[in-house]
């Protein structure tokens, strides 16, 4: 299915892929993988898992390939016509310091569908079934914990029945499925977009697809520790958060006030980037969700994370309207309309005062890299 898809769009021919790949060779010297970790996944086509994994921080080096197979040094047109037991994998090799393999599982969750053990979206066969190659005890140990709460969180009405099982041996495949989505951007968006996976991904997970990864422990393998848990986004005292804020965003804030239409620094914004809470600094909208929507207020069609907001109803000026507020700083940010642009058909009106807008270019220095993955490169 996957050569079916990918056959409709004009790009350059796949006729020069080679007939057999290389055992785990990842092009990575011995300096650039001093102190990584190693996970093996499959989760379908080897291109979308890649492309996935690669955006998580403290991810260093992701490979495609071949594993979980009895046949020795497999290409790509043996794997994908099912022959050799192999599934498409990639491997990751990652900073343990910065991200734990459990939330590398969790990030599989994320891209695969761990309920079907036939095939993942369009691509069906045990050739692109999902797996977990694990590499000790431990891994083996985390994950048999997450896919345990992952069946008894009731996400999904199906079994979990994603295979975990020992790593044996991981194959490379041919160069020219390596960072498949960077080489052929059109023939991989045209692929992703039709094969399933993006809309299975919305239905199941929602804003929950959204999650920061390094957030997930080893110890409690399910479990997010959010930011707030570790007090990374507080509210000052009333007398600090005055002296911070200029005269509007004070206003604005914690006066529930609004800023005129067309004036605020952001209505007009179109960088890549985050937008935070001008007093805290958690994270609250991304650019991916902003769209210009005329009415001279940034707007956007969600939350960066549907827990991150607090909805009131306000009945002032005589209607009913459905107030917006940061959960940890409890500050003012605007109101939601119901007359919004596609997916949700919702217009979070906020104002610009309330926000502080942080540059994708700057996210690692201002301590969001973890959201890099929001963006594409």
């Amino acid at each position: 299915m996957k050569k079916a898809l990918t056959a409709l769009v004009p790009v350059a021919s796949l006729a020069g892929w080679q007939l057999s790949a290389a055992a785990t060779d990842t092009g990575m010297t011995s300096g650039d993988t001093a102190g990584l970790a190693v996970a093996t996944f499959a989760g379908g086509c080897f291109w979308c898992v890649e492309a996935h994994f690669e955006k998580l921080p403290g991810v260093k080096e992701v490979v495609s390939g071949y594993s979980g197979g009895n046949v020795e040094n497999p290409g790509y047109r043996q794997v994908s016509s099912g022959g050799t037991g192999h599934a498409e994998a990639v491997q990751v090799h990652y900073d343990p310091d910065v991200i734990s393999y459990a939330g590398l599982v969790q990030a599989l969750w994320r891209t695969a569908n761990p309920w079907d053990a036939d095939g993942q979206y369009a691509d069906r066969g045990r050739q692109y079934r999902p797996a977990i190659f694990y590499h000790d005890a431990e891994q083996k140990r985390i994950a048999e914990a997450a896919k345990a709460a992952l069946d008894e969180s009731g996400r999904h009405s199906g079994s979990v029945t994603i295979e975990i099982v020992p790593f044996e041996k991981f194959w490379k495949a041919e160069d020219d499925h390596q960072d498949y989505c960077k080489k052929n951007p059109l023939r991989y968006t045209f692929y992703t977009l039709n094969s399933g996976r993006y809309q299975f991904i919305e239905e199941i997970w929602g804003e929950d697809q959204y999650v920061d990864f390094t957030k997930f422990s080893n110890d409690t393998p399910a479990k997010i520790t959010t930011d707030s848990d570790k007090g990374a986004w507080t509210r000052p005292s009333d007398a600090a958060i005055r002296a911070k804020l200029t005269d509007l965003q004070y206003h604005v804030t914690q006066e529930d006030g609004t800023e005129r239409a067309f004036t605020g620094a952001y209505w007009n914004e179109k960088r890549s980037g985050l937008y935070v809470d001008a007093v805290t600094g958690e994270p609250l909208f991304s650019s991916t969700d902003k769209y210009d929507s005329g009415t001279g207020w940034p707007s956007f069609t969600r939350p960066l994370q549907g827990n991150m907001l607090v909805e009131k109803k306000d009945r002032t000026l005589f209607v009913t309207r459905t107030e917006a507020r940061s959960r940890i700083g409890n500050s003012h940010l605007g109101h939601i309309f119901d007359d919004g642009s596609a997916p949700t058909g919702l217009r979070y009106c906020i104002n610009s005062a309330a926000l502080r807008f942080v540059p994708t270019e700057n996210l690692e220095k201002e301590g969001y890299g973890a959201y890099r993955g929001l963006f594409a490169e």
